[in-house]
């Protein structure tokens, strides 16, 4: 009587523990899901539709004052010439200024001396019109601009060739998923991650146009060449795999 006594108290315990909260016997962790990663480059190029010309005026003279007159009515020159050719509309814009002195470096060493001042004014010239890019230098170059930096063709709307560069990057990738699934015989179950890896990268075509002072404007037009525009983009999955 004593020990069926014992028995049923035994189970009821046994009960009461299993109903305890924290209790029950845990799962076994999930490992890690078997996966793989592979990684897709598009490059996608476009017809640049806006350039950028940096054309500046650098003028010296003795004194600081005198260096920087002289540059503030050569650049004037300058740009009432460009403005003539472009309409009252032109997009023209100061993007850098300065006047510095010149020093001379005895050759038997000791402090140098000043010998004058350089005064330098950049402007850009923006058109959406890439015929009036030769124009552009010629009519500052032949009016006294002296310096001809730069030459950038861009594109007034990146997002469409982005998103393009964007989408066959990530199909590649997929592609490339697919086929080292099918090498390693297993399905792929779902996408676990896509990354960007950073922003698309614009590389707009650039022409180096330097022009010193001195330098003489040839007589025929000058020729420009828009080239094209290489927007790249990388997209990496990581996918997730069966049997």
């Amino acid at each position: 009587m004593l020990r069926s006594l014992i028995c049923v108290v035994c189970v009821a315990l046994i009960c009461l523990a299993a109903a305890l909260p924290g209790a029950r016997a845990q799962e076994p962790e999930r490992g890690p899901r078997p996966a793989i990663r592979v990684s897709g480059e598009a490059v996608v190029s476009a017809k640049p539709d806006q350039a950028q010309v940096a054309i500046g005026v650098v003028t010296q003279a003795a004194t600081a004052q005198a260096a920087a007159a002289q540059n503030a009515q050569q650049l004037e020159t300058t740009l009432k010439a460009l403005r003539a050719a472009l309409g009252a509309g032109a997009d023209i814009k100061t993007i850098s200024y300065s006047v510095t002195p010149n020093y001379q470096y005895p050759r038997e060493g000791g402090n140098p001396t000043i010998k004058g001042y350089t005064a330098s004014n950049t402007v850009q010239v923006k058109t959406g019109d890439l015929n009036q890019v030769g124009k552009i230098i010629d009519t500052a170059t032949q009016a006294g601009a002296n310096q001809v930096q730069s030459l950038q063709f861009t594109l007034k709307d990146e997002a469409a060739v982005r998103a393009q560069a964007l989408r066959e990057a990530a199909a590649k990738a997929r592609a490339e998923a697919d086929a080292l699934a099918s090498a390693l015989g297993v399905k792929i179950t779902r996408i676990l991650l896509a990354e960007e890896a950073g922003s698309p990268i614009v590389r707009p075509y650039m022409a180096d146009m330097a022009m010193r002072a001195g330098a003489a404007a040839p007589p025929p037009p000058t020729p420009i060449e828009p080239g094209a525009i290489e927007v790249r983009a990388t997209v990496t999955l990581t996918v997730e795999i069966a049997q």
